[in-house]
């Protein structure tokens, strides 16, 4: 395997990533600070704290990715840097400092999408793992994350088409509030999953909002079902409803946090499964870090394979926020001669992909 060597740099939320990436797909060496214990105490990101400690740790996890990979920033051929969307303080801590690193050792500058990492982590190959065919494409990816959740069409490399996305909350701000509603640990998404495996009984019934036929997606209104039904069950336990400190039951709290597990596992895995048979795909993909849930995992690998239709999904470590995965995205983005210049700026809200339809308004200056 060869290619560029690219140095990449992650900080758009609460994990500073760096990472030594080569052609787009053999990991050298991926370097993650996590934040999680830090915000844990107040259940969810501060962006004022992240962007600090994005800054506490960037060289450190520099010094470590170059020693790592046993390589210098001299020989790298480009420094590729995530500038969107996500938290802009935690944003502008990376792009300056890779900005720097490409100023001081007059390497070029690529400027990467978030999401788009997060598809093009499927192309990664660990360091000792045996090189792999690549995706096929088109393909169908499922993107879900804490503050991400949408489906697209990938045709080919760098092409996309938003078929759906979440008209509301995501789906890892759903699994984190209703983490929170039944005391289990942050981030919610982890603790919901080993919750939901001691359930027996497999009977909590929570809505799903299948909006049509669209392929978007809706989880406010589960949230709060599931704060209702989370009450119900407290008063059936006589618990006081002011009280925080009085916990459910272990056997409550895990059918609950199974039945709500379910409910949006399933809207996931259903849309993305007929998109895939609708559209003809070739492969689906599943990335961000909800894509580390083992039921989610489970029930698109069923159907898919039940499809004829092979599903790609990174390992855990390199579905939620990573350096690598931003130097597979930033390989294609240089090979393709998308290079930024030193005015990068932050893009809280930068998109992946527009829909087909508002693609065609915007040509037609409509």
């Amino acid at each position: 395997m060869s290619g560029p060597l690219i140095l990449a740099v992650e900080s758009s939320c609460d994990e500073t990533g760096i990472a030594v990436v080569e052609g787009g797909r053999r990991i050298h060496s991926n370097v993650v600070a996590s934040q999680t214990a830090l915000h844990a105490a107040t259940g969810g990101i501060v962006p004022e704290v992240a962007a600090r400690a994005h800054i506490r740790w960037i060289v450190p996890a520099l010094d470590e990715a170059l020693a790592d990979a046993g390589a210098t920033v001299a020989d790298v051929d480009a420094v590729a840097v995530t500038y969107g969307p996500g938290l802009a303080g935690s944003l502008l801590v990376g792009i300056n400092f890779a900005k720097t690193l490409a100023w001081v050792h007059d390497r070029p500058l690529v400027g990467v999408n978030h999401l788009e990492g997060h598809l093009y982590a499927a192309w990664l190959v660990d360091p000792g793992e045996s090189e792999r065919d690549e995706p096929p494409l088109p393909l169908v990816a499922l993107i879900v994350s804490g503050g991400h959740t949408f489906l697209v069409e990938m045709t080919d490399h760098l092409t996309y088409r938003l078929l759906g996305e979440t008209v509301d909350d995501a789906a890892g701000e759903a699994f984190d509030k209703v983490g929170r509603l039944l005391g289990l640990s942050y981030p919610g998404g982890p603790a919901i999953q080993r919750a939901a495996e001691g359930a027996t009984r497999h009977d909590a019934a929570f809505p799903r909002a299948w909006l049509g036929d669209s392929y978007d997606f809706s989880f406010s209104g589960l949230k709060t079902a599931a704060r209702r039904t989370v009450e119900a069950a407290r008063a059936a336990e006589g618990l006081a409803p002011d009280d925080p400190d009085a916990r459910l039951s272990d056997a409550a709290t895990a059918e609950l946090a199974w039945g709500f597990q379910d409910s949006v596992v399933d809207v996931l895995a259903t849309k993305t499964i007929r998109a895939a048979r609708e559209l003809g795909a070739r492969s689906i993909v599943l990335g961000g870090g909800v894509a580390a849930n083992a039921a989610l995992r489970a029930r698109l690998a069923g159907e898919s394979d039940a499809l004829g239709v092979p599903l790609v999904v990174p390992r855990p470590a390199l579905c939620t926020d990573n350096g690598a995965m931003i130097g597979a995205a930033g390989a294609r983005r240089f090979a393709a001669g998308d290079l930024a210049t030193l005015a990068l700026d932050a893009r809280p809200s930068l998109p992946l992909a527009r829909r087909a339809a508002e693609v065609s308004a915007a040509r037609s200056g409509g």
